[in-house]
């Protein structure tokens, strides 16, 4: 069956004028280790620029007040950790009870690896009855767990949304990633088909596919290529299906504005001088930019 290809307008969340907080969704990240606090801490600042009601991270405890300090705006849970910083097996018992309120769940970013957090990452994959992100050590996790993809997944009106680079999609597939578009398309759309899962593979072409569909983004530069840049795009991508996009289109979305983002800072910054960071301070021009392109091509001051 020939895969559709989407290059319609993206579907923008609702913002009605007497929301409240709760109408723009719960997302939780699980992410963090010793030495990796900056990637839960951007990929939450993210999911908030990206317009969630309300963002929680779930970090190890001993990292807990550097995340925290990161950014006032998020709420913070420190969970039990081992002797390196990683989460402890025991953090299990109290991750369960953090979903339960949440809309949207992300893992992922600064996770680090270990065989508890394997099991962490493979128990919400198969067993979560939300939508979830994974991203980072979440999806080399997966990777050597190849036997998830035969066991079901508890709900199947819940999506799960894996966002590799090249490197961790070839590990999850035991082989290379084609190098030419036609055949990193074949095997993203191959992929999502046969796994039943919503794939962002990036790239310079980031594809969005879920086996039917296809979409191919057009925004970001060469200044992306820096460490942090995937932590910003996992917590986006968790506001918008918080926020009730349906999560092809959450992905897409989440592309576009995050390489849009990393446009507008480039213009400002130039693409060698861009960092993770930036991205978070450009998503509101972006948003800016998707709903007002003429407006928002007005000059206005660099940010701070």
């Amino acid at each position: 069956m020939p895969v559709e290809r989407i290059d319609t307008p993206l579907i923008l969340p609702d913002r009605p004028a007497d929301a409240h907080k709760g109408t723009f969704g719960r997302a939780l990240i699980i992410g963090g280790s010793r030495g990796m606090a900056g990637a839960v801490g951007l990929s939450g600042l993210s999911a908030l620029r990206g317009g969630a009601g309300l963002v929680f991270l779930a970090v190890p405890t001993g990292i807990q007040p550097v995340v925290a300090g990161y950014e006032p705006s998020y709420q913070v849970a420190g969970l039990p950790e081992d002797a390196s910083g990683r989460f402890a097996a025991s953090a299990m018992t109290q991750l369960r009870s953090l979903v339960e309120r949440q809309t949207v769940v992300a893992i992922g970013p600064g996770l680090g690896q270990s065989d508890a957090v394997r099991s962490l990452v493979r128990e919400f994959f198969l067993t979560a009855a939300l939508p979830v992100v994974l991203d980072a050590d979440a999806i080399n996790a997966l990777a050597v767990q190849p036997d998830v993809w035969k066991l079901p997944i508890r709900s199947l009106d819940a999506p799960r949304i894996l966002t590799p680079h090249p490197g961790e999609f070839a590990r999850l597939t035991g082989t290379d990633c084609p190098k030419d578009d036609a055949g990193r398309e074949a095997a993203a759309v191959r992929f999502a088909g046969e796994r039943g899962v919503i794939l962002l593979l990036k790239g310079r072409r980031t594809l969005i596919t879920d086996g039917k569909r296809l979409a191919v983004n057009s925004t970001g530069n060469s200044g992306m290529a820096t460490g942090g840049t995937g932590d910003v795009l996992t917590g986006l991508i968790a506001s918008l299906v918080a926020q009730g996009l349906e999560s092809f289109h959450a992905a897409r979305l989440g592309a576009h504005l995050h390489g849009l983002a990393g446009d507008l800072a480039a213009e400002e910054l130039s693409e060698p001088g861009l960092i993770a960071s930036d991205l978070p301070r450009y998503l509101g021009r972006a948003w800016k930019r998707l709903s007002n392109p003429d407006a928002a091509r007005t000059t206005v001051e660099p940010l701070a």
